[in-house]
């Protein structure tokens, strides 16, 4: 049987639990890149400050766009910080005022992001949900070249 539509219930409720973990996934994300924005220090401050800004500016529109996809696959987006705690991958980073570590973090937990939309990206393919591969291939476009400016800043 489909949903609304077109896409197998069974396989769109597969979809949205993937699509869950990568939405608490990003939730922790976006609360590490606000954390450092705050509280980084040192003479990479006003580079790192604004990049920081960058990348949660960002989580906020892909938080935004994977519950709206959830919603779109009739399936209900978590949204509560004890669900997102419960379902990430992701750690939280507490106490990071040096740049190079909030750096490293931030490719941590882009690797956890970038898999999850990977195993998204698959799991849409096999449903021929072409909607949440469309999204997902733009996440990981946009996150592998992420990944390779930051490890370009590391050197």
């Amino acid at each position: 049987m489909k949903n609304s539509i077109g896409i197998e219930k069974e396989k769109a409720q597969g979809l949205v639990v993937k699509l869950n973990q990568l939405l608490a996934d990003y939730q922790l994300f976006y609360q590490n890149v606000r954390g450092f924005h705050w509280n980084i220090k040192g003479k990479d401050f006003f580079e790192l400050h604004l990049k920081f800004e960058e990348f949660y500016d960002d989580a906020v529109v892909k938080i935004d766009e994977i519950a709206e996809r959830i919603l779109t696959l009739e399936g209900e987006p978590l949204h509560t910080f004890s669900d997102y705690l419960k379902n990430t991958k992701i750690e939280e980073a507490k106490g990071v005022t040096d740049g190079t570590k909030g750096v490293e973090t931030v490719l941590k937990n882009f690797a956890v992001l970038i898999s999850q939309e990977r195993e998204v990206l698959s799991d849409a393919g096999d449903a021929d949900d072409e909607g949440t591969a469309s999204l997902m291939s733009d996440y990981i476009t946009e996150t592998e070249k992420t990944i390779w400016m930051l490890n370009s800043y590391l050197k």
